[in-house]
């Protein structure tokens, strides 16, 4: 009888694990949306065949070049606008247009990997190449796109991922599960800030310090050199040496 119950037990967590991972790998997103092609979805051709794909999507009652500011600054020294204690290191991602963020530049290097493509106003796509997550070794496309929805704007992300290894599929399925919790706060983070603040480039609740480390833990490098975060915290430092050996960033 107890075996009968814990057959029972896993078959029922196994179901709710399902669907759970349905509901956060499509997140907001329509069929369309989720068929539609990306930019970066090339970039994970030729790999290995375990992988996945999920497309999230929000309506942001806002123009597409009052939304640009604040996904040209995600991750880039601003924060993550989803669950700070989790993935900012308890720093509170920024609730403005961060005055001293640089434009995006193809080579900037984060935690996610680094900015290979930028359609200024329109998209962007990080790309990390190779990291050991869970005993596979991981590669992961991070689409960021936007699009006019009237008067306002439609948001389209999508996270893929290839894996090779033992553990290939262990890996992507801790990485959905994770990301199927963060990628739905990060959308909704962006959604009430913009509609909240709009274009705003201050915060007088919470004045600028010039601290570069004040909205965001994990090290960002900027095309440029420069940095924002805390040096070390994370691996932009090899993200950004991998960009230098892809051609994609001039070593300085």
């Amino acid at each position: 009888m107890v075996v009968l119950y814990l057959a029972a037990a896993l078959v029922l967590a196994a179901t709710i694990l399902a669907l759970f991972l349905a509901w956060g790998s499509n997140w907001g997103a329509t069929p369309e949306e989720r068929a539609q092609a990306m930019p970066g979805d090339a970039y994970l051709a030729d790999g290995p065949p375990v992988r996945v794909a999920m497309t999230r999507a929000i309506s942001i009652q806002a123009e597409p070049e009052i939304v640009w500011p604040w996904l040209a600054q995600l991750g880039r020294g601003a924060g993550w606008y989803s669950i700070d204690r989790l993935d900012n290191g308890g720093k509170d991602s920024a609730r403005h247009i961060v005055s001293w963020v640089p434009p995006p530049e193809v080579g900037d290097a984060s935690p996610v990997g680094y900015l290979r493509h930028i359609e200024p106003g329109r998209a962007l796509v990080w790309w990390l190449g190779g990291l050991q997550y869970v005993g596979a070794t991981t590669r992961l496309v991070t689409d960021i796109q936007i699009a006019p929805e009237q008067g306002g704007t439609r948001l389209i992300t999508r996270m893929s991922a290839d894996a090779a290894g033992r553990t290939a599929r262990v890996s992507l399925l801790v990485f959905r599960f994770i990301d199927s919790i963060m990628a739905s706060r990060q959308l909704l983070g962006i959604q009430r800030r913009i509609e909240r603040y709009e274009a705003r480039h201050d915060n007088p609740e919470v004045p600028e310090t010039g601290a570069r480390d004040q909205y965001q833990l994990y090290e960002v490098i900027y095309a440029s050199g420069e940095s924002a975060g805390v040096t070390g915290k994370e691996h932009a430092a090899d993200w950004r040496q991998t960009a230098i050996e892809d051609g994609v960033l001039s070593a300085r």
